[in-house]
C-alpha cells in the first residue's frame, strides 16, 4: 500500500485540498481528511479517502501531515466556534504529532496561521517541510506555465500556416 497522508483543516473551503486528494488516490496513497464536521463537504465519502472528524484517530500512524488554513474569507458564517477552539481540537501540535509516525512529515500549502491550525514550533521543526514546499511551489509553477504556453504556441497555426516556434 502507498503512503497514509492525513489532510487537516478546512477541507470544505480548500481548492488545494481536492487537488491533492485527486492527485494522491491516483497515486496509490491513503488519504485522511480530517476536519470538524462543519468543514467537510457535503458527502464526503464520495472523495474515496478516509473521513475523521477527530484529529487524534485520524493523523494516528500517518506518513504525511497536511495541515490546511481556514479560509475565513470564503465563509459566511461560523464554521468554527474561535481559532482557538479550533487549534485546540485541529490545530497541530507536537501532542498531537506525535500519534503520526515518528518520521512523518509536516506539510502546509501556505499562507499559514500559526496558532491556529499549526503551532510554530512545529512549521519550524525539523520534520517540517514546509519552507522547502513553498521554494519549490514557485520552481513547479514556473515549469507548467512554461510547458503550456511551448504547447499552445506550438499548436496555435500563425496567419502564415506555419506553427510559432
Amino acid at each position: 500500500a502507498g503512503l497514509t497522508v492525513a489532510i487537516c483543516g478546512d477541507v470544505l473551503h480548500s481548492r488545494v485540498a481536492r487537488s491533492n486528494i485527486n492527485v494522491l488516490n491516483t497515486l496509490g496513497a491513503n488519504v485522511r481528511i480530517i476536519a470538524p464536521s462543519t468543514l467537510l463537504p457535503s458527502q464526503p465519502d464520495r472523495l474515496g479517502c478516509e473521513v475523521y472528524t477527530d484529529m487524534w484517530k485520524g493523523i494516528e500512524g500517518a506518513d504525511i501531515v497536511m495541515m490546511l488554513r481556514l479560509q475565513r474569507e470564503r465563509m459566511e458564517a461560523s464554521y468554527v466556534p474561535s481559532s482557538r477552539e479550533f487549534f485546540h481540537f485541529f490545530g497541530l501540535d507536537h501532542e498531537k504529532l506525535a500519534r503520526a509516525k515518528p518520521d512523518a512529515l509536516v506539510m502546509h500549502p501556505g499562507p499559514m496561521n500559526r496558532g491556529v491550525e499549526i503551532a510554530s514550533t512545529v512549521a519550524d521543526h525539523s520534520r517540517s517541510v514546509i519552507r522547502e514546499q513553498v521554494e519549490m511551489g514557485v520552481a513547479v509553477r514556473m515549469a507548467v506555465l512554461e510547458a503550456l504556453s511551448a504547447h499552445l504556441l506550438n499548436s496555435t497555426p500563425s496567419s502564415g500556416g506555419d506553427k510559432l516556434s
